[in-house]
């Protein structure tokens, strides 16, 4: 009796073990795919001044014990030199990488730390996964979310806070699942430093909770998720010298939230309308949903992704918020597939190996149609830009093209070059193709020309990129 049991033991320990490696292997190939996009994209300069740049600059200043300043930011957005990126998203977790910039200091640090953070997300929906619907189907999962197209477009969008999200997030869900409820509470507590709507998330963890008949917890949620989102956009943003409304999105409501909220309630078919207008939203809702095949529609989960939907789908401006492209979607995907693999748990169980396989087809058949297969190798003016860049020297002011704001900001102050002047000392402009914020190539030309009448010598002119220093007759 007593090897009986032994021997089942190390069965059971084996099968265990085997799982988890092949857990360790996925999440490891994971991290090493997302940072493997995020540093060729840099090397081939399709990264960004704006933002990637100012990331970069935040987690210096706070490696160095200072506040989170951004210059690009600041000046770019005539909010000050000493401007600190508090006031404009509340994500006090972007401290957390400051460490190792004292390892390496440049934005090939953020890269592969997102990287390691979106692949990090992958164990806690495995073990949510394995929980309902057994190991291989597990497995399956976490592959399709490995490959889903909302990780693919954060992972090549330069660096953003949205890193932090699906993690926390996943943690959240599964640690309560779990029943370690405290454990929860703190991945929550850290989501809320991620972004200051955040507490939508947690709020709509609220909903879920009540229509699970657990109301007393899920009313606590609810309060706090809203709460902590007024306190964060009223309160502390403007404390750093942000703006309340610098992000208000909802002007085709009301220019502020109870003229918006009135306007709502007075008029509901033309506040739901904003869901859909324009069309290109529902096209992002129905790609959310069918890349888990809408399964997610059978769990009550779902009710998470709600509250922070809805709000990027109200929005009348900021249309980058209700596209498929960004970084966006990253913050509900884990949701949507741990909405899915509950609804799965809640068929049967024949059913549930063959629909996780087909997750992890869709996953595959839409991998050229987002961000992978919008990957290019650099051409010839990838080299022409790396020697721009190489013409700077260390140390100095520049105003610099969007894309080679990222190839300098480790060795240089670095400020966007935009339709206003800033007489930097050195300037790298871009005349070759259209770069943001510029509306055309002939406001970037006339940009180049008034720099030249004011005196700045061009100290590199190649394949449309130019290097000017200013001269001692210069403004």
């Amino acid at each position: 009796m007593k090897s009986t049991i032994r021997s089942a033991t190390a069965d059971t320990l084996a099968r265990i073990g085997s799982a988890a490696g092949v857990l360790g292997v996925l999440t490891a190939l994971s991290a090493v795919l997302y940072s493997a996009v995020g540093l060729t994209r840099l090397r081939a300069f399709q990264l960004g001044t704006y933002d990637l740049v100012i990331f970069d600059q935040a987690v210096r200043s706070y490696s160095r014990f200072e506040a989170p300043v951004s210059i690009a930011k600041g000046v770019h957005n005539d909010l000050g030199w000493t401007f600190a990126v508090l006031g404009d998203h509340w994500s006090p977790i972007l401290a957390l990488p400051a460490p190792f910039y004292w390892v390496h200091d440049g934005p090939e640090t953020l890269l592969v730390l997102q990287g390691v953070l979106l692949a990090s997300s992958i164990p806690p929906l495995w073990l949510f996964a394995r929980r309902r619907l057994g190991t291989t189907a597990a497995h399956q999962i976490a592959v399709a979310y490995a490959l889903s197209w909302p990780i693919a477009e954060a992972a090549a969008f330069d660096f953003h806070e949205v890193a932090f999200a699906p993690v926390l997030t996943a943690w959240m869900i599964e640690r309560h699942d779990a029943g370690r409820a405290g454990q929860a509470v703190a991945a929550g507590a850290l989501l809320l430093c991620v972004k200051e709507d955040m507490g939508l998330i947690v709020a709509g963890y609220g909903l879920f909770l009540l229509a699970t008949r657990r109301l007393a917890a899920g009313v606590l949620l609810t309060g706090c998720g809203v709460g902590a989102v007024i306190l964060t956009t009223r309160v502390l943003i403007p404390a750093f010298g942000g703006r309340a409304d610098y992000y208000w999105a909802y002007g085709a409501l009301g220019p502020d939230l109870p003229s918006a909220a009135a306007q709502a309630l007075s008029d509901p078919p033309g506040a739901l309308a904003l869901l859909g207008t324009p069309p290109e939203k529902l096209l992002t809702v129905l790609l959310l949903g069918g890349m888990v095949l809408f399964l997610c529609l059978l769990s009550p989960l779902t009710l998470v992704v709600v509250p922070p939907l809805a709000a990027r789908m109200m929005a009348s401006s900021f249309p980058n918020w209700w596209g498929v492209e960004y970084h966006y979607n990253a913050f509900l995907v884990v949701v949507i597939f741990c909405a899915a693999v509950d609804g799965m748990g809640r068929l049967r169980s024949g059913l549930r190996t063959p629909l996780a396989a087909a997750l992890l087809g869709v996953a595959v058949v839409l991998l050229p149609f987002f961000a992978y297969g919008r990957l290019s190798t650099p051409d010839g003016r990838a080299r022409a830009a790396a020697d721009a860049a190489a013409a700077v020297p260390d140390g100095v002011l520049v105003e610099t093209a969007n894309h080679l704001g990222p190839a300098l900001t480790s060795r240089t102050r670095v400020l966007l070059w935009d339709r206003e002047p800033r007489w930097a000392p050195w300037v790298v402009a871009e005349t070759g193709r259209k770069t943001f914020p510029f509306t055309g190539l002939g406001e970037q030309l006339a940009r180049v020309e008034l720099l030249r009448r004011s005196g700045y010598q061009v100290v590199f002119d190649r394949d449309g990129y130019l290097v000017l220093r200013r001269g001692e007759t210069s403004r």
